[in-house]
Protein backbone atom coordinates (compact mmCIF):
# COMPACT_ATOMS: atom_id res chain seq x y z
CA UNK A 1 0.00 0.00 0.00
CA UNK A 2 1.63 3.65 -1.01
CA UNK A 3 2.01 5.93 1.74
CA UNK A 4 -0.66 8.24 0.67
CA UNK A 5 -3.20 5.40 0.70
CA UNK A 6 -2.11 4.64 4.46
CA UNK A 7 -2.53 8.12 5.55
CA UNK A 8 -5.65 8.75 3.90
CA UNK A 9 -6.68 5.21 5.47
CA UNK A 10 -5.83 6.54 8.92
CA UNK A 11 -7.50 9.86 8.57
CA UNK A 12 -10.67 8.15 7.40
CA UNK A 13 -10.67 6.00 10.76
CA UNK A 14 -9.86 8.65 12.45
CA UNK A 15 -13.12 10.78 11.78
CA UNK A 16 -15.50 6.99 12.26
CA UNK A 17 -13.58 7.55 15.76
CA UNK A 18 -14.51 10.79 17.06
CA UNK A 19 -18.13 10.29 15.12
CA UNK A 20 -18.54 7.38 17.19
CA UNK A 21 -17.34 8.38 21.02
CA UNK A 22 -19.57 11.70 20.01
CA UNK A 23 -22.31 9.84 19.35
CA UNK A 24 -21.73 7.85 22.41
CA UNK A 25 -21.22 10.90 25.08
CA UNK A 26 -24.46 12.91 23.60
CA UNK A 27 -26.95 9.33 24.13
CA UNK A 28 -25.07 9.37 27.50
CA UNK A 29 -25.71 13.09 28.35
CA UNK A 30 -29.29 12.83 26.65
CA UNK A 31 -30.21 10.68 30.02
CA UNK A 32 -28.19 12.94 32.42
CA UNK A 33 -30.09 16.23 31.49
CA UNK A 34 -32.01 17.92 34.11
CA UNK A 35 -35.08 19.20 31.29
CA UNK A 36 -37.59 22.50 32.04
CA UNK A 37 -41.06 22.41 31.94
CA UNK A 38 -43.68 24.69 32.85
CA UNK A 39 -46.86 23.38 34.61
CA UNK A 40 -48.46 24.10 31.37
CA UNK A 41 -45.74 21.87 29.75
CA UNK A 42 -46.90 18.76 31.59
CA UNK A 43 -50.38 19.66 31.18
CA UNK A 44 -50.22 18.94 27.47
CA UNK A 45 -46.66 16.82 27.18
CA UNK A 46 -47.68 14.61 30.06
CA UNK A 47 -45.45 13.83 33.16
CA UNK A 48 -41.85 12.79 32.46
CA UNK A 49 -41.33 9.84 35.00
CA UNK A 50 -38.54 8.44 36.48
CA UNK A 51 -36.17 11.49 35.51
CA UNK A 52 -34.69 14.09 37.22
CA UNK A 53 -36.13 17.47 35.72
CA UNK A 54 -36.99 21.41 37.09
CA UNK A 55 -40.41 22.42 37.47
CA UNK A 56 -40.48 26.19 37.08
CA UNK A 57 -43.17 28.74 37.58
CA UNK A 58 -44.63 31.16 40.22
CA UNK A 59 -45.82 30.19 43.60
CA UNK A 60 -49.34 30.47 44.08
CA UNK A 61 -50.83 32.67 46.71
CA UNK A 62 -52.18 31.23 49.93
CA UNK A 63 -50.64 27.57 48.69
CA UNK A 64 -47.40 27.16 50.82
CA UNK A 65 -48.64 24.63 54.19
CA UNK A 66 -46.22 23.85 56.57
CA UNK A 67 -46.05 20.61 57.63
CA UNK A 68 -46.21 18.61 61.24
CA UNK A 69 -42.77 17.47 61.22
CA UNK A 70 -41.56 21.37 60.93
CA UNK A 71 -39.12 20.69 57.40
CA UNK A 72 -41.53 19.41 55.16
CA UNK A 73 -43.31 22.26 52.92
CA UNK A 74 -46.66 22.03 50.03
CA UNK A 75 -47.15 24.32 47.66
CA UNK A 76 -48.72 24.88 44.68
CA UNK A 77 -46.75 25.87 41.21
CA UNK A 78 -48.50 27.56 38.28
CA UNK A 79 -47.31 29.12 35.31
CA UNK A 80 -51.10 30.75 34.60
CA UNK A 81 -52.13 28.15 32.35
CA UNK A 82 -52.30 25.47 34.61
CA UNK A 83 -50.70 24.18 38.20
CA UNK A 84 -48.48 21.14 40.00
CA UNK A 85 -48.40 20.73 43.62
CA UNK A 86 -45.22 20.73 45.05
CA UNK A 87 -43.77 18.71 48.47
CA UNK A 88 -39.80 19.78 49.04
CA UNK A 89 -38.62 18.25 52.56
CA UNK A 90 -35.26 20.74 53.79
CA UNK A 91 -34.51 24.51 54.52
CA UNK A 92 -36.03 27.03 52.14
CA UNK A 93 -34.29 29.81 50.33
CA UNK A 94 -34.50 32.67 52.35
CA UNK A 95 -36.55 34.83 48.94
CA UNK A 96 -39.04 31.94 48.90
CA UNK A 97 -42.31 33.19 49.11
CA UNK A 98 -45.74 33.37 47.52
CA UNK A 99 -46.70 35.08 44.71
CA UNK A 100 -42.49 34.49 44.11
CA UNK A 101 -40.76 32.71 40.65
CA UNK A 102 -39.20 29.58 41.63
CA UNK A 103 -37.34 26.56 40.19
CA UNK A 104 -37.88 23.48 41.97
CA UNK A 105 -35.44 20.33 40.91
CA UNK A 106 -36.68 16.94 41.40
CA UNK A 107 -39.02 14.02 40.07
CA UNK A 108 -42.69 14.00 39.00
CA UNK A 109 -44.83 11.05 41.02
CA UNK A 110 -47.47 9.29 38.93
CA UNK A 111 -50.30 11.13 40.72
CA UNK A 112 -49.06 14.26 39.23
CA UNK A 113 -47.37 15.36 42.06
CA UNK A 114 -44.12 16.59 41.78
CA UNK A 115 -41.18 15.90 44.64
CA UNK A 116 -38.53 18.61 45.20
CA UNK A 117 -34.99 17.82 46.29
CA UNK A 118 -33.95 21.62 46.05
CA UNK A 119 -35.52 24.64 45.42
CA UNK A 120 -34.38 27.58 43.59
CA UNK A 121 -36.02 31.31 44.03
CA UNK A 122 -35.22 34.22 42.14
CA UNK A 123 -32.82 36.93 43.54
CA UNK A 124 -34.40 40.13 42.52
CA UNK A 125 -37.97 41.67 41.52
CA UNK A 126 -36.69 41.45 38.16
CA UNK A 127 -34.62 38.17 37.46
CA UNK A 128 -36.53 35.00 35.89
CA UNK A 129 -34.57 32.54 34.42
CA UNK A 130 -35.06 32.73 30.50
CA UNK A 131 -36.51 29.68 29.68
CA UNK A 132 -39.25 30.82 32.13
CA UNK A 133 -39.77 34.06 31.28
CA UNK A 134 -40.70 33.25 27.64
CA UNK A 135 -43.05 30.56 28.80
CA UNK A 136 -44.59 32.86 31.11
CA UNK A 137 -44.97 35.77 28.95
CA UNK A 138 -46.82 33.18 26.75
CA UNK A 139 -49.03 32.07 29.02
CA UNK A 140 -50.03 35.30 31.02
CA UNK A 141 -51.79 38.37 30.85
CA UNK A 142 -50.93 41.48 32.13
CA UNK A 143 -52.67 42.56 35.63
CA UNK A 144 -54.66 39.35 35.57
CA UNK A 145 -51.68 36.65 37.10
CA UNK A 146 -48.89 38.75 36.80
CA UNK A 147 -45.88 38.42 39.12
CA UNK A 148 -45.59 41.41 41.94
Amino acid sequence: MKAKHHRLTLGLLALAAIGGASGLALSALKDQAAFFYAPGDVATKGLPLGRGVRLGGMVEGGSIKKQADGVTIRFIVTDGKATVPVTFSGITPDLFKEKSGVVAEGKFQPDGSFVADNLLAKHDERYMPPEMAGKMAANMTPGKNAPQ
